[in-house]
């Protein structure tokens, strides 16, 4: 192995493979360490795979990425205890030639793009833990050192795509410790089905077409979180995620917690008969713009979830990886062609991409709601949600009760749901503000 590179990227997850790969495609020395048995085996996601955030860094990634289904229609269900209320949208739209969305299986995933990184020229390492980084005199980040044998590796910039849990950035300083309410452990099952079981009970005409749900309510027994149900092509996705400080504040398991919403009655019938085959958790940053750390630094920069950057209130966060990956990636070419070091001061076109881009745009523009959402979630995700049932239900029950009587009754559970018409006006208040 060469002891020096262009580049070592530590972490081979989606922003990381993004940033790899594009660098290696411009004739880049890219070194790629990633600690797990393979590429991307330490990864865990829901997953879904937003099309034109690959398509900038791989144009013809259709042609042989491993992809499930595209997503032909988007369903969100609010749970209570016995029933949901749903609102879809399905389109024929969705039906393109290429595809906006897809449902994939990230161990398979993985596999398939760290072997484009590796066909682009990146050397890839794995099995291989960065246990600090190298500093010169000055304090600028010149390499990183590992649990292998033979000294420190050597690299004009760190690519520091490592994760949530962004361990060598926190050792070495660079970025604070987690805090329970700024990341969400996700668990999730994959139950497989025959293909024309899936398409049968998610009402699916095309053998590649799929359905997505999204979950809130009592799914998380009064947690901020969220539930999932993906289609894969024989198989089904579910899984639920909650803030790291709820579960302890509750002392509820994650796992007491998904076979509750799989015993639910609205979604037992999409499981029956299936076969559960994988079980697995995951942390998930959530605490969004107000959490992201320092990004740059002399001879180093962050990219993914190492850098908070998922939008937890559109369930996007595999997007924002690849195109903080591939930003980062293009600042660092941009550098080695100017042949200018990469400082923090000139990584400042690193900085503006961001700023400039959706990624930052949106996370700032939500970046009120993670408190918000924290500090109403009783009301949020549990008294909202069971009124919303309640009240439908005396709608659409017919039993000879006037239509005029019934419309107090639903006015009068949302009000009881939450003491008096002032405590329902200031939630609508706090969460309109954050949603800003």
């Amino acid at each position: 192995m060469s002891e020096h590179f262009d580049a070592i990227v530590v972490g081979a997850g989606p922003s990381g493979n993004a940033a790899a790969y594009t660098m290696a495609k411009a004739g880049l020395s890219v070194l790629q360490i990633d600690r797990g048995e393979y590429p991307g085996s330490k990864n865990v996601q829901g997953a879904i795979l937003y099309a034109d955030a690959l398509e900038r860094i791989i144009p013809d990634f259709r042609e042989d990425a491993p992809l499930e289904r595209h997503v032909v229609e988007q369903r969100i269900w609010m749970l209570d205890d016995r029933a949901h209320t749903g609102t879809h949208y399905r389109s024929d739209d969705f039906n393109e030639a290429r595809p906006n969305r897809y449902t994939i299986l990230r161990a398979q995933f993985d596999k398939w793009f760290s072997k484009k990184v590796r066909e682009a020229g990146a050397l890839v390492i794995t099995e291989t833990t960065v246990t600090g980084l190298v500093r010169n005199e000055a304090g600028a980040v010149i390499g990183v050192q590992t649990d292998r044998e033979g000294g420190p590796v050597f690299a004009r910039v760190v690519v520091l795509a490592e994760g949530v849990n962004g361990l060598v950035a926190q050792r070495a300083g660079l970025r604070p410790e987690l805090k329970p309410n700024h990341v969400a452990l996700a668990v999730k099952e994959t139950h497989f089905l025959s293909e024309e079981k899936v398409q049968e009970r998610f009402n699916l005409a095309g053998e590649d077409d799929g359905v997505v749900i999204e979950v809130l309510g009592t799914v998380t027994s009064g947690m901020v979180g969220t539930g999932f149900l993906y289609t894969n092509k024989e198989s089904i996705s579910i899984g639920v995620g909650c803030l790291v400080s709820d579960y302890a504040e509750t002392g509820m398991a994650p796992y007491e917690l998904l076979d509750r919403f799989k015993r639910h009655p609205s979604v037992a019938p999409l499981l029956r008969g299936s076969e559960m085959k994988e079980y697995v958790a995951h942390l998930i940053p959530e605490g969004g713009y107000n959490a992201i750390p320092k990004l740059t630094g002399d001879g180093w920069l962050i990219v993914g979830d190492a850098g908070q950057f998922v939008n937890a209130v559109h369930r996007e966060g595999s997007n924002l990886a690849m195109t903080t990956g591939r930003m980062a990636a293009e600042a660092i070419i941009a550098l080695r062609k100017a042949d200018l070091p990469v400082s923090e001061a000139n990584l400042k076109i690193y900085r503006d991409a961001l700023a400039e881009s959706f990624v930052m745009q949106d996370m700032k523009k939500y970046r009120h709601l993670p408190a918000t959402l924290e500090k109403n979630r009783d009301a949020l995700f549990g008294a909202y949600p069971r009124a919303l049932s309640s009240a439908l239900q005396t709608l659409f029950r017919v039993d000879g009760t006037a239509k005029r009587d019934k419309e107090k009754q639903m006015l009068g559970i949302v009000k009881k749901s939450r003491g008096s018409w002032w405590a329902v006006a200031t939630d609508m208040f706090k969460v309109a503000r954050a949603w800003r």
